[in-house]
C-alpha cells in the first residue's frame, strides 16, 4: 500500500511539475510577445498543440491545431469564431484523390522570436508528396502566414487549397473586395458548387451590419501566378481557395470565371519538383472607418457605400476584364463609355489599376486592322456575329449588328482613364489605336454632311447600331453620334498633351462640324425635331426619321455632352422630361417615354412599355444627371436619391426595372445601374481630376453645404469640404480654398494652381522651406486676380496666361508695383512672408 502511495505521489508530483513548466513556457512566450511592436500575443501550448495569435486588442484571434495534422480551427473576428468546423488548410488534388494538412501527420513546432513556425507537414501519395512549412509571425496589428511548400516532383493537379479559407456560411460576409478592383457577393452563390474563379488572390471579407472586415494580401514570389476561387460548398460554406502555379490558370469550362454547380473553375495544370511559397497577411479592418464615403448631408452616405462596393464593382469580370454585365453572365460590353467613371467615384486604385490593363487588352485583343473595336466579350460564341468569335480572347461582333457607339466607348474611357491614372507614356501607347478607332467612323460620311453613318441602312435589315441591341436604329444614328462628339473632344485634348496639335485641331473642327449639322433640324438633316420639341433617334438612309418618342439617352447625351447649347432647347427637353417621370411617379428614368413603330423594334420590345422599348434602365442614369446638373440640380439630386433608395430595397440586382411595376427584371445584372451615383461625384460634388492634377468642379446645393470626404488619386490623400461656393482641398502640404473651380498639384517646392481647374492659366508658389501652403482664392475674374496666403515662407511667385508684352499692376498688403508681362504671357515676383499676406495682380 505504501509503494502504491509513493507511486501515485510521483505521478502526481510529475504531472504538477509538466503542468508548471508548460504554464510558465506559455507564460513566457506570451510575455516576450507582448514587446512586440503592436503588443500583440502568441500563446503556444505544447501539451494541447495548439498556437494562439491575436492583435493588440484582440480584434482578430486564430488558433492553430497540429495535434493531428495541421488547420487554423478559429479565426475569431472581435469575439467570434467566422470559420466552419473545416477551418482553414491546404492541400491538393489529382486524379488519384484528395490529399490534406487536416489529418494523420506528425507536425513540429518551434517557437521564434515573434511567433512559431511548424514543419514536417508532410502528404501526399506514392506519384506525389508535398512537405510544408508554415510561418506565423505577428507584425504590428498583421499575423503573417508563410507557407514553404516543396513538391517532391514533377506532377499534374487537378487543384491545389494553398490555402483553403472555409467560412461558417455564406452569411458571414456579405462579400469581398479584390485587389483587382472587383468583388464577390455572396449572395450570388446561391447554390452549391456554384464557383467564381479569378487571376489575383488578395480580397477584403466585409459585413456591413459589424462593421467589420478581414482583409487578405496574397502575394506570391516573382515568376509564379496567383488565383482564387469563391465557392458555395456542398456543407453551405462560403469557401475562399488560393492558388500559387508556374502558368497562368486557365479557365475549365470556356473562358467562364462563373459557373453554376461546378467546384472546378479552372484547367488542371502542372506543377515542378520544388519550391512554391505564398505570403499572406491576415488583418482586421474596421470596415467603416476603412471604406468610408465622408460626411454627406442628406445623402445616404452607407448607401453610396455600399452600392459602389457591390454593384459598382460587379462589372469587373477578372484581371483586364473590366465592363458592367459581370462575372454571373461571364459578358462585358465594349459600347459603354462609362467603365472609367466608374472608377473615378469608386477611388480604388486596384480598379483603377485594372481598367488601364483592360483598355490595354481592348487595344490588343478587340480592334481589327482597320481600327473596329469589336462590341463585346464573352466566356463563349453563342452571341456572335457568325465567324467573329475569337476563342482565345473572347472578344466578337455581336449577332444583333454592328454596335458602332464600340468605337466611341473605347475612346471615352480611355481619355477619362488618363486623367485618372496620369500615366503620359501609357496614353502615349493608345495614340495610334485611338486614331484607328475615331477614324473608322470619320470615314463612315458617305454624303459628307458631318454626321458619321452605322453599317446598316434601314429598319428593313433588322439590325442594331448602339447598346439598345433590339432596337432597330441605323445610318444616321443620333445617340452614337452623340457620343462621337464627346469622344471627339475629350481625343481632341489628349492629342495636345501628346504634342500633336495638328492632330488636336483636326478632330476638334471635326467636332464642331458634327455640332452644327447634328442641331439642324430633321427637315434640313439634321436630329432637332420642332414639331416634336425633342432630338431623334435616327435616320434611315432613304431619308426617313426614326425614333421620335423622346427617347430619353439620345436627348440626355446630347445636352450632356455639350452638342445642344440652345437654352431654349435644353428646358424643354429637360423640363418635359421631368413632367412625363413624374406624372408617372416613376424612381428613375425610362429608356423612351412613348412607343417605337413597331417595325422599329424586334418582337422582343413589344408590346410597349417592355425592355428596350420603354423599361427603365438606370445604366444611363449619370447622363440625365448631367443634363440637370447645369440646369436644375435639384431634380438631378433626386433622382440620384431615389437610386440609392432604391439600392437599400433590393441592391439594385436587375438588369432593368418594370415601367408599370417598377419591380426588378432581368439575370443580366448591370454594374452600370451605379453610374447616378458616379455622377453624384463627378457632376455634383465636382470631382474632375486630371492627368498632372486634382481638380474641383461642384455643383452644391445648399442642402449638401459641408459635404466632407478623402480623395485619394495617384497616393495623394486629398481632404475635400464642399459647400455652394466654398470649396477647400488640402493634404499634408498644402490648403486652397476657393468660391470658384480649381485644380491643384504639389510637386516638390511648387505648388501649382489652375483657376476652373484649366490650363489656360497658373499660379506657381514656390516654398523655400516645407510649410504647408495655406492658400485662399478671393477673386479670380478677367483682369483682377487676388489671394491671400496665412502661412509663412520666402515664397516665389509664377503666373502664366497673361496678355503678352501686357502691364500689371502688383499690390502685396498694400504695397503697390507695376511689371510687364513677358512675350510668353507671364510674371515672376518674390514674397517673404513674415505674416498672413494679400495679394492682387490687376491688368492695366
Amino acid at each position: 500500500m505504501k509503494k502504491n502511495y509513493l507511486k501515485m505521489y510521483r505521478v502526481l508530483m510529475i504531472w504538477f511539475a509538466s503542468v508548471f513548466l508548460f504554464a510558465y513556457s506559455s507564460t513566457v512566450f506570451a510575455a516576450q510577445n507582448n514587446g512586440l511592436a503592436g503588443s500583440g500575443k502568441v500563446i503556444h501550448n505544447p501539451a494541447s498543440k495548439t498556437i494562439e495569435i491575436a492583435d493588440a486588442n484582440r480584434s482578430l484571434r486564430i488558433l492553430i491545431d497540429y495535434s493531428n495534422g495541421c488547420k487554423i480551427t478559429q479565426l475569431d473576428i472581435k469575439g467570434k469564431n467566422t470559420l466552419s468546423s473545416s477551418g482553414v488548410y491546404t492541400g491538393f488534388r489529382t486524379k488519384g484523390g484528395n490529399f490534406s494538412s487536416i489529418s494523420g501527420i506528425n507536425v513540429t513546432a518551434k517557437e521564434t522570436t515573434d511567433g512559431v513556425t511548424l514543419s514536417n507537414i508532410i502528404y501526399g501519395d506514392n506519384s506525389i508528396t508535398v512537405n510544408e512549412t508554415w510561418t506565423f509571425t505577428l507584425i504590428d496589428n498583421k499575423i503573417n502566414w508563410k507557407i514553404d511548400r516543396i513538391y517532391s516532383s514533377l506532377a499534374k493537379l487537378e487543384e491545389v487549397a494553398f490555402p483553403q479559407w472555409n467560412f461558417t456560411d455564406l452569411s458571414v460576409w456579405k462579400g469581398g473586395i479584390m485587389d483587382n478592383g472587383g468583388m464577390v457577393w455572396c449572395k450570388y452563390l446561391a447554390n452549391a458548387n456554384d464557383t467564381y474563379g479569378v487571376h489575383t488572390g488578395g480580397i477584403t471579407f466585409w459585413n456591413p451590419d459589424s462593421g467589420d472586415a478581414l482583409r487578405i494580401t496574397a502575394k506570391q514570389d516573382a515568376g509564379k501566378y496567383i488565383a482564387a476561387k469563391y465557392s458555395h460548398s456542398e456543407k453551405d460554406e462560403f469557401t475562399c481557395t488560393q492558388f500559387v502555379t508556374d502558368t497562368e490558370l486557365e479557365p475549365r469550362y470556356n473562358l467562364n470565371r462563373f459557373v453554376h454547380g461546378k467546384a472546378d473553375v479552372f484547367l488542371p495544370f502542372d506543377v515542378q519538383k520544388g519550391k512554391t511559397t505564398i505570403n499572406l497577411d491576415i488583418q482586421y479592418i474596421d470596415y467603416a472607418t476603412e471604406y468610408s464615403r465622408g460626411i454627406l448631408p442628406t445623402i445616404d452616405a452607407e448607401a453610396v457605400r455600399e452600392l459602389l462596393n457591390t454593384t459598382g464593382r460587379y462589372g469587373v469580370v477578372d484581371n483586364t476584364i473590366v465592363g458592367a454585365n459581370g462575372w454571373i453572365t461571364n459578358w462585358k460590353c465594349l459600347h459603354e463609355p462609362f467603365f472609367s467613371q466608374i472608377g473615378m467615384a469608386l477611388n480604388d486604385e486596384n480598379y483603377t489599376r485594372n481598367m488601364s490593363s483592360s483598355l490595354d487588352s481592348e487595344r490588343d485583343y478587340a480592334m481589327t486592322e482597320d481600327g473596329r473595336v469589336l462590341s463585346r466579350w464573352h466566356n463563349e460564341d453563342e452571341d456572335q456575329m457568325a465567324g467573329t468569335f475569337n476563342y482565345k480572347t473572347g472578344y466578337y461582333e455581336a449577332r444583333w449588328g454592328y454596335t458602332v457607339d464600340s468605337q466611341t466607348g473605347y475612346i471615352i474611357n480611355t481619355a477619362e482613364q488618363f486623367d485618372l491614372c496620369g500615366d503620359i507614356d501609357w496614353l502615349r501607347s493608345h495614340k495610334e489605336s485611338c486614331e484607328k478607332a475615331l477614324n473608322w467612323l470619320i470615314k463612315r460620311d458617305s454624303n459628307d454632311n458631318g454626321i458619321f453613318e452605322m453599317v446598316n441602312s434601314s429598319i428593313a435589315e433588322e439590325k442594331a447600331s448602339d447598346w439598345l441591341d433590339i432596337v432597330w436604329a441605323s445610318f444616321e444614328n443620333g445617340f452614337v453620334n452623340a457620343q462621337m462628339y464627346e469622344a471627339l473632344n475629350l481625343w481632341g485634348n489628349c492629342e495636345l498633351i501628346l504634342g500633336d496639335k495638328q492632330k488636336s485641331e483636326y478632330y476638334f473642327a471635326v467636332a464642331a462640324r458634327l455640332k452644327e449639322s447634328f442641331n439642324k433640324h430633321i427637315n434640313d438633316g439634321g436630329f432637332w425635331s420642332p414639331e416634336k420639341k425633342q432630338y431623334v433617334y435616327w435616320r434611315d438612309k432613304d431619308g426617313s426619321v426614326h425614333g421620335d418618342n423622346f427617347v430619353t439617352p439620345v436627348n440626355f447625351a446630347v445636352i450632356a455632352f455639350g452638342l445642344c447649347d440652345d437654352k431654349e432647347r435644353i428646358k424643354i427637353i429637360l423640363d418635359e422630361a421631368e413632367r412625363r417621370t413624374a406624372a408617372e411617379n416613376l424612381f428613375h428614368w425610362p429608356l423612351c417615354f412613348d412607343s417605337y413603330k413597331r417595325e422599329e423594334v424586334q418582337y422582343g420590345n413589344w408590346p410597349f412599355p417592355k425592355y428596350e422599348n420603354g423599361d427603365i434602365f438606370p445604366t444611363w442614369g449619370y447622363m440625365g444627371i448631367r443634363a440637370y446638373a447645369d440646369y436644375n440640380k435639384e431634380i438631378a439630386l433626386k433622382y440620384i436619391r431615389n437610386i440609392l433608395a432604391q439600392y437599400k430595397k433590393d441592391g439594385l440586382s436587375s438588369q432593368r426595372y418594370n415601367r408599370t411595376t417598377q419591380l426588378g427584371l432581368g439575370s443580366d445584372i448591370l454594374a452600370g445601374i451605379c453610374t447616378s451615383v458616379t455622377a453624384l461625384y463627378r457632376d455634383i460634388y465636382g470631382i474632375r481630376p486630371k492627368w498632372n492634377r486634382m481638380g474641383l468642379e461642384p455643383n452644391m446645393l445648399k442642402s449638401l453645404n459641408g459635404t466632407e470626404f478623402k480623395y485619394t488619386l495617384r497616393g495623394t490623400d486629398y481632404q475635400l469640404r464642399l459647400s455652394v461656393d466654398d470649396y477647400s482641398m488640402s493634404t499634408d502640404k498644402f490648403s486652397v480654398k476657393s468660391k470658384n473651380n480649381f485644380g491643384v498639384n504639389k510637386t516638390g517646392a511648387n505648388l501649382i494652381f489652375y483657376p476652373e481647374n484649366k490650363e489656360e492659366m497658373t499660379l506657381v508658389i514656390n516654398s523655400q522651406s516645407d510649410t504647408p501652403v495655406n492658400m485662399e482664392i478671393t477673386n479670380w475674374k478677367a483682369k483682377t486676380y487676388s489671394w491671400k496666403i496665412s502661412s509663412t515662407d520666402n515664397y516665389g511667385f509664377k503666373m502664366t496666361g497673361l496678355r503678352p508684352d501686357g502691364n500689371y499692376r502688383i499690390s502685396i498688403d498694400g504695397k503697390a508695383g507695376n511689371v510687364k508681362a513677358s512675350q510668353d504671357g507671364s510674371i515672376v515676383f518674390k514674397h517673404n512672408s513674415g505674416k498672413p499676406s494679400t495679394f492682387i495682380v490687376k491688368e492695366l
